[in-house]
């Protein structure tokens, strides 16, 4: 045999190596069957996404190119800007007119010991002295810093309060209803406004020269629904005889309160010259604060003697 043939019998055969192209970066695989474009896509979603962060492209930061953006828009966005403005300016201006808002600020400018100390005093008024409202270069004090000063924060929510009240006195009853409730608040109301609008006519009818406001009247005419309140709870709690009790008791210091209140405002210059009541002028402004402080008991007691059985 031959040496060549022996040798290349005993020497075990090598694989062939198969030489693969390799592809360059601007070519695809040769193997691959469709061509991969996920990943430049992904590459340019992320290029855009990445901006704004939330998958919208950012916005740009420019007023001008917003502007030009969408001019239409940006135009009637500006010009109602400017329409509100105007607007609210109008309304800043000529809002007193109509609603003293710079009045009612000032009956409502209350705090907790005030209304702790006007309370009592609307309750028992028979040892307080002292009845004239401070004033200060010719303006009353804040009702927080003077108890005799008229506010409307306690008639406000003792109106609320006794509506409600007496719902529940009509709910204990079987008889409650929202209608029900709704008279009985717009007549508590009605009976008021017709307070308010007597006293007027009468006071100019006397002509009587006073700082009484119709503010002033409303707080005053409105203290009546605390005295109302407690004759109602009371009948819920006590029957007639609680109710009878508590609300002759506030009648009567009802009674007392605007006596000694409306005295120093419908008879301030016979008060402030310390000279007694006489002249039939005189006699009048009497019988006129005496008829408004008697016409309180009434109306308490014709408001809430249904509510109690």
């Amino acid at each position: 045999m031959h040496p060549a043939g022996l040798a290349a019998a005993g020497t075990p055969r090598q694989p062939s190596k198969r030489r693969i192209p390799v592809s360059q970066p601007g070519m695809a695989d040769p193997h691959q069957l469709f061509d991969d474009t996920s990943s430049a896509q992904s590459q340019g979603y992320r290029a855009q996404r990445a901006p704004g962060g939330l998958g919208y492209p950012a916005a740009s930061a420019s007023p001008q190119a917003a502007f030009l953006a969408d001019p239409v828009s940006n135009m009637a966005m500006a010009y109602g800007s400017s329409l509100a403005a105007q607007g609210k300016e109008l309304v800043d201006k000529n809002i007193d007119r109509f609603i003293p808002v710079t009045k009612l600020k000032y009956y409502f400018a209350v705090d907790t010991m005030y209304v702790g100390k006007k309370l009592g005093l609307l309750v028992f008024p028979y040892l307080h002295q002292d009845w004239e409202v401070q004033y200060q270069q010719d303006t009353p004090v804040a009702p927080r810093f003077d108890v005799n000063a008229p506010d409307l924060y306690i008639p406000a929510m003792a109106f609320i309060t006794y509506v409600l009240v007496a719902g529940l006195a009509l709910g204990t009853q079987d008889r409650f209803s929202p209608d029900l409730l709704g008279l009985q608040a717009s007549s508590a109301l009605a009976w008021l406004t017709l307070e308010v609008l007597a006293i007027l006519l009468s006071l100019y009818l006397v002509t009587v020269n006073t700082d009484l406001t119709t503010i002033d009247l409303v707080a005053f005419l409105g203290y009546k629904y605390v005295g109302m309140i407690g004759g109602v709870l009371m009948g819920l709690l006590f029957g007639k005889i609680g109710y009878y009790l508590v609300l002759g008791w506030c009648c009567v210091s009802i009674f007392v309160f605007m006596i000694r209140t409306l005295r120093l405002k419908i008879l301030a210059e016979a008060a402030a010259e310390g000279v007694p009541v006489r002249g039939a002028r005189n006699q009048l402004r009497m019988y006129l604060t005496m008829a408004v402080a008697a016409a309180q008991p009434l109306l308490m007691y014709w408001l809430t003697f249904h509510l109690v059985r």
